[in-house]
Formats: C-alpha cells, sequence, structure tokens
C-alpha cells in the first residue's frame, strides 16, 4: 500500500527511525551495480551479469558477503587478500559515483524537517570507514546519531542501537529497500517502510509492510 512517508502523526508515533543509505538517501543502487560489472567484466558476461543481478536482488547485502561468492563463480581461488583488494577495487570504482549520484526525491527537506523532532539512526552495508566519508562529503552526517556499516550486520546493527540508547521496538521504524533491511527490521521488532524502485519489484510482491516511492509526497 502508498505510504505517506511525511506523516506527522506517524513520525510522532516513531521517533526512533533507522534508514539505510543506498536506494533510500542516494539513487546509488544503480553505481554500485555497475560497479560490480566493471569489476567481473574480465571474467565473462555471464559471470558479470550474474554478479549485477545477484546484487541489485540484495541491494542490502555487504559487499564482504558479495565478493566472496562473485570470485568463486569467477572461478577464482578465494583468499583475504583476494577478497581485501577486489573490495579495494570496489571502492575506488565507486565513492565518488555514489557522491555524485542523485539524491532520493524529497529527502534533505524530510532530513531538515524533522531532525531536530526524531533521531535517525543509518544503518547501512557500506564499509564503516567509506560511509563516514561519503557522508562528511555530502555534508550530511550532522543528521545522524549514530552511523553503523559494514562488517556489522543490519540486524546486529540495530539491535545493538535499541540496547545502547534504550529504545523500544514500537517506537521505531527501518526506512528500506531491500530485503536485508526488511529481515533486520524483523529480527528485531521494528516497523518497517520499504521504499519501491525499479530494481526491488519482485520484493514489492512479497513485502506486506507500507511502501512509498519517495519522500515528496504530502
Amino acid at each position: 500500500m502508498n505510504f505517506n512517508i511525511n506523516n506527522k502523526q506517524f513520525l510522532t508515533e516513531h521517533p526512533y527511525v533507522f534508514i539505510d543509505f543506498d536506494g533510500v538517501i542516494k539513487d546509488s543502487v544503480e553505481v554500485k551495480s555497475n560497479a560490480f560489472m566493471r569489476l567481473f567484466d574480465p571474467f565473462g558476461q555471464d559471470v558479470a551479469l550474474k554478479v549485477r543481478n545477484h546484487h541489485e536482488e540484495n541491494g542490502g547485502m555487504s559487499r564482504y558477503e558479495k565478493l566472496p561468492l562473485y570470485l568463486r563463480w569467477a572461478g577464482e581461488e578465494l583468499s583475504d587478500n583476494l577478497v581485501k583488494e577486489y573490495s579495494r577495487r570496489f571502492s575506488k570504482l565507486v565513492k565518488k559515483n555514489v557522491i555524485d549520484s542523485e539524491w532520493v526525491p524529497g529527502i534533505l527537506d524530510f532530513f531538515r524537517k524533522n531532525f531536530d523532532k526524531n533521531t535517525f539512526l543509518l544503518v547501512t552495508a557500506t564499509p564503516q570507514f567509506e560511509i563516514e566519508e561519503i557522508l562528511l562529503s555530502l555534508n550530511i552526517r550532522n543528521f545522524f546519531k549514530e552511523v553503523i556499516g559494514a562488517p556489522t550486520k543490519k540486524t546486529d546493527a540495530i539491535q545493538m542501537l535499541l540496547e545502547k540508547h534504550f529504545i523500544t521496538p514500537e517506537s521505531s521504524v527501518m526506512i528500506g529497500d531491500s530485503f536485508s533491511d526488511y529481515h533486520a527490521a524483523k529480527e528485531n521488532g521494528v516497523l518497517f517502510l520499504l521504499r519501491s524502485t525499479n530494481l526491488n519489484k519482485n520484493f514489492q510482491h512479497k513485502c506486506k509492510d507500507h511502501m512509498f516511492i519517495d519522500f515528496i509526497n504530502e
């Protein structure tokens, strides 16, 4: 069902807002799709397309989990050093492009109107060091009370923040665009809101929670 993300009563009743980054704050999921394609193109188009499809269907999954899987698909012999090298290459390909990608419509106004009344907690699969650099470059770090990135899993991140700040699940909501966001919310008893996009159409049919398109709707 289509949901008005700017519903004042809803935001008052859920003062703690867990929120994902890629696909929710920045329209950057496809940026990362293209980077994975470039990274695995040398192994052939079949492998590269398989990698792209998996990434887009598992947008909230950390690259630390994805890269070992993709390297096995490519026929590579796994080692910690190989995964670290591919993670370094991937980071080099994506960071600037993520910063330059389009904002999800209305997100900045949403933060500006609500960050003095709601507590925003960023939970992302982007590595911690990288998301911190991105947020500083975008000048939005001040909107978030806490920022937790990979290697911490989203389920663990939400649990940790609930306990650390004495937050009740009933007073919070998770805004995401992927099954991993949904799973992290449900495992912690937190309400989930799905930002529907062209890349998560398959999940939309399975998701019974509220959905919205962007942050502009009034």
